[in-house]
């Protein structure tokens, strides 16, 4: 069996800088900040275009993601599982809502069967994501720059996305650097379902 050799690229926005330094340096991560407000989509895109130059599997890091204990490892054996599956490491509460009873239901569902994972059509975080090598050039050829980045990154991609159960990174909920298109103000609790651990 060969072992997957994985990389992390994180993304962060010039207002959080000090913390995407610190959590790229946590994982020796390579580091793409905003320095401009040019938004979440255009940052994940250019995410997306490095992880597609790399030899290896990427996990794309958000800079408010707060990763467990033992995450790089965790991370890759999940990989290793699913090694064709688009992968998000955070299912979060609160937002989206229209997605929360969804989620609820599904978790309900594994706890029932025993099952370690969820799956969803829909990537609704883009907190902490990967892409399988051989969707990159599809998801980087269907790419929609009006989308949050979220959504961009997963329906470009297509077909279910893979949830674990227990979330590998949780979230700092802190204010949005983010400016949203529906100018609706983020008040939910954006915190992860579960964590690992």
């Amino acid at each position: 069996m060969v072992e997957t050799q994985v990389s992390f690229i994180v993304v962060g926005h010039h207002a959080r800088r000090e913390q995407a330094e610190k959590l790229a340096e946590s994982l020796a991560a390579y580091l793409l900040v905003d320095e401009n407000d040019f938004g979440a989509n255009w940052n994940h895109r250019r995410a997306l275009e490095w992880a597609a130059g790399q030899n290896n599997l990427v996990v794309v890091v958000e800079d408010d993601a707060l990763p467990v204990e033992g995450f790089q490892a965790l991370a890759t054996e999940w990989l290793s599982r699913f090694p064709d599956s688009l992968i998000s490491f955070y299912l979060g509460t609160g937002r989206p809502p229209q997605y929360q009873l969804e989620i609820a239901t599904k978790l309900i569902a594994a706890d029932r069967e025993r099952a370690d994972h969820i799956t969803m059509q829909r990537l609704v975080h883009a907190v902490c994501y990967s892409v399988p090598p051989k969707l990159l050039p599809k998801v980087l050829a269907r790419w929609d720059a009006s989308k949050p980045a979220d959504y961009a990154v997963g329906d470009a991609c297509g077909g279910p996305v893979i949830y674990p159960c227990n979330s590998l990174v949780d979230h700092a909920d802190g204010l949005p650097v983010e400016k949203h298109l529906d100018r609706q103000p983020r008040r939910e609790r954006r915190r992860a379902w579960r964590l690992h651990g």
